[in-house]
């Protein structure tokens, strides 16, 4: 018994065992370390198939995709004002998501998935109000 034990344990690390999926946790506040109507953090970089928490840590705020700014074949998402939300991203590429009521504030954030080191040029081609465009480009310099 002890030798099938030992054996399968040694397969299993000789094959290497299923990659784990992660899951990250952002803050959604009306205040933080950046300013007022923000997620925190502002960007992350993830594997396919991660998943991020979107915590309603203050009230008034949601999670959602912005229209326009994930990738070809993405799932777009939208959370309730006040209530958290998780969301797995399982594909590659750059997402853009906001905070519905405090979009113009520059409630936003960035996801990347994957490897790809910098967005497309057409992640910030679309109409965005100024104060968010900002806080993307912030937020992407970061990743």
């Amino acid at each position: 018994m002890f030798r099938t034990l030992m054996t399968s344990t040694a397969i299993v690390i000789a094959l290497g065992g299923p990659a784990v999926a992660e899951t990250f946790e952002v803050k959604m506040l009306n205040k933080g370390e950046n300013g007022r109507m923000i997620f925190e953090p502002s960007a992350l970089r993830i594997a396919a198939g991660d998943t991020v928490k979107f915590l309603a840590t203050d009230l008034g705020h949601n999670a959602e995709s912005v229209k326009g700014m994930m990738p070809e074949g993405a799932e777009s998402f939208k959370g309730k004002i006040n209530e958290e939300i998780e969301v797995t991203f399982p594909e590659a590429g750059f997402y853009g998501v906001q905070c519905k009521p405090h979009f113009a504030m520059g409630m936003v954030m960035a996801v990347a998935v994957g490897d790809e080191a910098i967005a497309p040029d057409s992640f910030l081609e679309g109409r965005l109000p100024k104060k968010a465009k900002e806080r993307f480009e912030e937020a992407l310099s970061g990743l």
